[in-house]
């Protein structure tokens, strides 16, 4: 990359973050009206967005090792091409077993585009910037969610589900032409690909428990945002009776809390980490309670929307704080520590968030408070391990010392 493009390369970089939660989000408020064109069960649409969190997690566990011996540039300038070519496949076809091809191809190639713009950071930048810049990887991720339903709302009134695909396919397009123009390869640290060499850098990484369990954390504060994404629409257009329009202006709200939740993570960096967590999940947990009880006396879309807001800044503030730590823990093998972070969270989110739909299916909020109060729960007890681990640590180096 040349060095007078670095600014351009950095806000494309940017820019690309967002990626995956379009490919997501976009067609949110299309899901019932994708369903009933399609002439399938909402769990079947539902799986189309399981499908592709499954591909982006399993493929980001291997892409890094492959980035960081081959390099970020051209495989992500590849992987750009494939998906805006396997979005045009599903914006024409009704075949939903293509669709659900389509959807893993989505989920690789997204897969390969956001850990090599993980990795661009790491590449280019460190000390205290690279920590700044990896705390605005959730607040710039949260635009995808904020942006996305709210242009999906209006595409699917406007021209249909289809149309969703359309715009990702021509977004891909401009992304292609800017990073032919301005960006190149970042690569500093070249790990050479031998499998044992690779496999015991896996094995480093994932035995080291404050990283993994920050991993867990990671995918059960995003699993919030996927449980409602795959609920949401259908509560407000079956069971609340409103539009496609008012789906997505409730999932840009939303997007628009775990925003909040990053930024309030950032602003409160230098702030005792255990603490906040505690005190984090201490909210969540009070507002679950306040949203299961309030269902007694009232039951509609303010209520659903006032604590699923809180419930969701509180899950954005969960995640930058254990995704800055997670990917600035192995700075030398950026590629790998950015694929096993991302790898893990999606594929934790992928099947507990469809398993948790299938057992509290899309009807109304009560289930999806109940949803809520499950991640909330398994969050506190994944809390209390690390506590207890940290408290061991202690107490080892202490007698060590001793």
């Amino acid at each position: 990359m040349k060095q007078k493009n670095q600014g351009v390369a950095t806000l494309l970089a940017f820019g690309l973050l967002p990626l995956s939660g379009f490919a997501t989000d976009i067609y949110i408020p299309s899901l019932p009206n994708m369903s009933a064109s399609l002439h399938t069960g909402s769990i079947e649409v539902q799986l189309t967005l399981s499908l592709f969190l499954i591909s982006y997690g399993v493929s980001q566990l291997f892409v890094g090792s492959f980035l960081d011996s081959f390099g970020r540039y051209k495989p992500s300038i590849i992987s750009l091409i494939i998906f805006a070519l396997s979005c045009l496949v599903v914006a024409t076809t009704h075949n939903i077993y293509l669709i659900y091809l389509m959807r893993i191809v989505h989920g690789i190639t997204v897969g390969i585009i956001i850990v090599a713009k993980r990795a661009f950071f790491v590449d280019v930048f460190s000390g205290n910037k690279l920590k700044h810049y990896l705390s605005l990887f959730s607040i710039i991720w949260s635009t995808g969610p904020i942006v996305a339903p709210f242009i999906g709302g209006y595409l699917q009134n406007a021209f249909g589900w289809e149309s969703n695909f359309y715009f990702l396919a021509a977004l891909a397009v401009v992304f292609i032409v800017l990073e032919l123009i301005y960006s190149g390869e970042t690569l500093v640290h070249v790990t050479e690909f031998q499998l044992k060499k690779i496999t015991a850098i896996y094995k480093d990484m994932i035995t080291t428990a404050s990283f993994s369990l920050g991993v867990v954390m990671l995918g059960l504060s995003y699993c919030m945002v996927m449980i409602y994404n795959m609920t949401g629409p259908f509560i407000i257009e079956h069971h609340l009776n409103l539009s496609p329009v008012i789906a997505g202006y409730s999932s840009l709200v939303l997007g628009f809390a775990w925003m909040v939740g990053g930024f309030i993570g950032k602003a409160t960096i230098n702030k005792p980490f255990y603490k906040r967590m505690a005190a984090n999940l201490a909210l969540q947990t009070l507002f679950v309670i306040c949203m299961i009880v309030s269902l007694q006396w009232v039951n509609n879309l303010y209520s659903m929307m006032l604590f699923a807001f809180i419930i969701h800044v509180a899950a954005g503030f969960t995640f930058n704080n254990y995704f800055t730590y997670c990917l600035g823990k192995f700075p030398k093998n950026a590629g790998i520590a950015g694929g096993l972070t991302g790898g893990i969270n999606y594929v934790i989110v992928s099947f507990l968030s469809y398993g948790i739909v299938n057992v509290l299916p899309a009807k109304d909020e009560r289930n999806l408070s109940y949803s809520y109060l499950v991640l909330i729960m398994l969050s506190v007890l994944i809390m209390f391990v690390i506590f207890r681990f940290r408290t061991q640590q202690k107490a080892t180096v202490i007698l060590e010392k001793a």
